[in-house]
């Protein structure tokens, strides 16, 4: 082997070899402690790109969620006011049953009558009542809201207003001394009983459709946070290994660095120096 002194191609050699093993090692130190494998774009340019728009994705669907279960719950307080509405109007068919009673004087049925006023007024609060200030009910069957039960927004399910209005006008037009008076039927009763109950059952149908809309826009987000840490998480049993290797090139290449240059000092031992 020649012995030059100008260039050393052996230090040389080991120099640019350990600079590569140096930045492998940061690289790997920066993915374990981020917990990334991609620091920079550099890292995975193409991967870097779907992973931006998976988590734009999963974002939207915890968004999405969260617009279906408030809905869930403006169904659910709608509900309780409709059972309430419904427990009213029993109270009331047993009032009116009660003053229809031959025994009961005129003083009993007048008492009816002041229970039914009450009843009656309870009834019409019960349909101005808001959730987070939208209205629970509408005047009639077609009042609706949409709700996005999908990530991209391309999916919609409706939830009614219910029109407890409608079912309960009949019971808000009786005079004072509807019962006391027999000017309101028991049947009439009947139907905003049963209107009642078919407001219920449409409530119950439509907070059905959305818990199985939510069920699978859970399904969708977690597949998607799935595939999104396939790509950006690191194996930090595999990263580990890794950091080792880098960690032995380093130090391997630092002492043939060194051991290069010491070679070089042959040739001033050569020229006696």
């Amino acid at each position: 082997m020649s012995v030059v002194i100008n260039t050393n191609t052996a230090a040389s050699t080991a120099a640019f070899n350990l600079n590569i093993s140096n930045a492998n090692l940061q690289k790997s130190l920066a993915r374990l402690s981020s917990g990334s494998k991609i620091v920079s774009p550099a890292d995975d340019a193409g991967g870097l790109a779907v992973s931006m728009r998976m988590t734009a994705a999963i974002r939207r669907s915890e968004a999405a969620a969260t617009g279906i279960q408030n809905a869930i719950s403006f169904l659910q307080t709608q509900d309780g006011v409709l059972k309430t509405a419904g427990d009213i109007l029993n109270r009331i068919a047993e009032l009116a049953t009660l003053a229809k009673d031959v025994t009961k004087s005129d003083t009993d049925k007048q008492n009816y009558d002041k229970e039914f006023v009450a009843l009656r007024e309870q009834l019409g609060n019960l349909e101005k009542t808001t959730f987070n200030g939208v209205n629970l009910f509408g005047t009639d069957g077609t009042s609706t809201l949409n709700v996005h039960i999908s990530e991209d927004g391309q999916i919609e399910a409706e939830i009614h207003q219910a029109a407890l209005q409608e079912a309960i006008q009949t019971i808000l037009n009786a005079a004072d001394d509807a019962l006391s008076g027999d000017t309101l039927a028991i049947e009439d009763i009947n139907e905003a009983i049963t209107q009642v109950a078919t407001l219920r059952a449409q409530n119950g149908g439509e907070a059905s459709n959305l818990q199985f809309a939510l069920s699978v826009l859970n399904i969708n987000k977690t597949n998607l946070e799935a595939a999104n840490s396939r790509i950006v998480d690191v194996d930090v049993a595999e990263e580990s290994t890794r950091l080792a290797r880098y960690n032995i090139l380093v130090q391997s290449g630092t002492a043939m660095l060194a051991q290069a240059n010491v070679s070089s000092q042959a040739a001033l031992r050569l020229l006696g120096l």
